[in-house]
């Protein structure tokens, strides 16, 4: 019996991915929902090619052409934000794979989790804004969760099989476009350069979170939750070559590392499988072509988003909401060229100094929390 996966944010660059899969194992796996938030002409190519029960478009502005697009297919077409957690709860769904970016992914998640979906798991804002929250209904639904992140994968790849506790992640970064400009050359960095990572090839957002280093500091926050350890458990290593994608270290001084090309193939494919390993039709890795590791420590001062991720972390509550809302405004903003690259982090640690505390928040307090940073952020913005 085919796995069925209800996609959601399937014209992205994870969505794309996750889609290949699925071309190379259609024996195995099927669309029943494909969801995007307002590319309406690639989810209905997306839509005649694989034939889902259902589509959401979250942007409602272009839903008329998105259904006179698909009028002759019988695809039931949804919009509006609300729909993807209705389609995630559908009888027809075995696996929900959320590759939406931001904390729109938050709401799909928590109904993934409700409904007990297996949920493949690549929006890491889910984790980073309530991760407590989060990890509560996946135990409380008894519905599982598989890292898509590589580094995250990685690490989970690295557990398998264990029983002894962990004494630290080793969570590897790659340090960005600019891991070796001088930090007063970093006030004149354009969004060209900031989109140019040297390794991977992503969204536009999550490519400048890359850039800042805030999205290793997420992904700190991440694995927090996803692997239960302390925050002083997480070490960021800077491992420019992207190969070795994160480590584990045991009691007993062993470390266990999972390497691989720099694809995300791999992590979207096992996420699907797991516990099995299917055969792969990306190119292998070779060690005759690589010319070796390197290890650097993050330099904080130069980047510090990364500190204040340890931070926000740290307060606990709602702060890592507040620095996720904080970040997605600011990397708008000089995506859109209204501020500085180094005026991000500013931003952020101002937003997070005047926003609201809440010690032990609900869901509710998220969704108000949310909006207040961004509100914050958006003055900050326009007095840039």
């Amino acid at each position: 019996m085919k796995q069925r996966i209800a996609l959601l944010g399937s014209t992205g660059s994870i969505g794309q991915q996750t889609l290949d899969i699925v071309r190379a194992y259609s024996e195995s796996f099927e669309i029943t929902t494909l969801t995007a938030n307002r590319n309406w002409e690639a989810l209905a190519a997306q839509a005649r090619e694989f034939e889902p029960d259902s589509v959401v478009l979250a942007d409602k502005t272009h839903y008329p052409d998105l259904k006179a697009a698909l009028a002759d297919l019988p695809v039931k077409v949804y919009a509006g934000e609300e729909a993807l957690c209705q389609v995630v709860k559908g009888g027809n769904v075995d696996t929900v794979v959320n590759a939406l970016v931001g904390y729109a992914g938050l709401a799909p998640t928590v109904a993934s989790l409700e409904a007990g979906r297996k949920l493949a798991l690549a929006n890491k804002e889910s984790l980073v804004v309530a991760g407590e929250l989060v990890m509560g209904l996946a135990t409380r639904h008894k519905a599982p969760i598989l890292p898509v992140d590589s580094e995250h994968s990685a690490i989970f790849q690295c557990l398998v099989g264990e029983v002894s506790p962990i004494r630290k992640i080793l969570l590897t970064a790659s340090g960005g476009p600019f891991r070796q400009t001088p930090k007063e050359a970093l006030e004149k960095v354009t969004v060209k350069q900031a989109l140019s990572h040297p390794n991977w090839e992503m969204g536009a957002k999550i490519t400048i979170d890359s850039a800042t280093l805030l999205n290793k500091g997420f992904e700190v926050i991440e694995a927090r939750w996803l692997f239960g350890v302390r925050p002083e458990q997480i070490e960021v290593v800077v491992h420019p070559q992207s190969i070795i994608h994160s480590m584990v270290e045991f009691d007993d001084g062993a470390i266990k590392a999972q390497l691989g090309t720099p694809d995300m193939h791999l992590p979207i494919q096992y996420a699907l499988t797991f516990p099995q390993r299917w055969n792969s039709t990306q190119e292998p890795f070779s060690f005759a072509r690589c010319t070796g590791f390197t290890f650097e420590q993050p330099d904080r001062e130069r980047f510090p988003a990364l500190q204040l991720a340890f931070d926000a972390l740290a307060r606990g509550g709602n702060s890592c909401c507040t620095l996720n809302a904080a970040n997605e405004k600011a990397v708008a903003a000089f995506l859109d060229r209204q501020i500085g690259f180094t005026e991000i982090p500013r931003i952020i640690e101002t937003t997070l100094a005047k926003a609201t505390f809440i010690a032990k928040p609900t869901l509710e307090d998220y969704q108000a929390s949310d909006a207040e940073a961004r509100e914050i952020s958006q003055r900050l913005i326009r007095k840039s």
